[in-house]
């Protein structure tokens, strides 16, 4: 092997271990992808279309891979199911990353909604209420969605309307930030109602 030559394993910029072969200014992709790309395409004819979109017409691996390498570029398998296969010149490094950008812009712009839980018991005192009501504001305003639950104690589970009551005094508190989304119901020894946040 030259000193031109080196075998090394880089984090590519598609954010994956690859093993690239670099040779004479020239990097190519000698591992396993979904696409593939340069001497991995061993079909007899391909279909090609050039870096601008332009098609060149069908003509063999081995010719497509010439053009390829002229531009300083890449052979990329982008529709093996066609007939021939279509394959495109292109920069696959650049390829990689605006695909991992947009990606990342994607999951940027998705809001993932939680359900946060405001468990209390039906003989909670006054102090502890409002804090579990401040906790429950932070919450909605945070734009997560709750789960307030009264828990019935022994004897209290005779009791309900107790749970009833505190569940309204709750959601008067919290009705600037949230409004109810399913009202108060029994779920075995708890009442259980579901606000959602108020949308700005």
């Amino acid at each position: 092997m030259s000193i031109t030559e080196m075998d090394i394993c880089v984090l590519c910029e598609c954010g994956c271990f690859c093993t690239h072969l670099f040779y004479v200014r020239r990097c190519l992709n000698i591992s396993k992808q979904e696409l593939q790309i340069n001497e991995d395409i061993r079909d007899k004819e391909l279909l090609v279309i050039d870096d601008e979109g332009k098609k060149l017409g069908t003509m063999s691996a081995r010719d497509a891979q010439k053009l390829a390498y002229d531009k300083d570029l890449d052979l990329v398998k982008i529709a093996p199911q066609a007939t021939p296969p279509v394959c495109r010149i292109m920069d696959y490094g650049k390829y990689c990353f605006e695909q991992a950008k947009r990606e990342k812009e994607a999951r940027k712009n998705q809001k993932i909604v939680a359900i946060k839980e405001i468990r209390m018991f039906s003989t909670i005192d006054t102090h502890d209420f409002e804090t579990k009501v401040n906790q429950a504001v932070k919450f909605l305003q945070g734009g997560d969605k709750l789960k307030v639950s009264v828990r019935f104690r022994k004897r209290a589970i005779a009791h309900p309307e107790l749970g009833a009551d505190l569940l309204d005094r709750f959601k008067e508190a919290v009705s600037a930030a949230g409004s109810v989304d399913k009202p108060a119901k029994m779920e075995g020894r708890s009442m259980v109602m579901f606000v959602s946040p108020k949308k700005n």
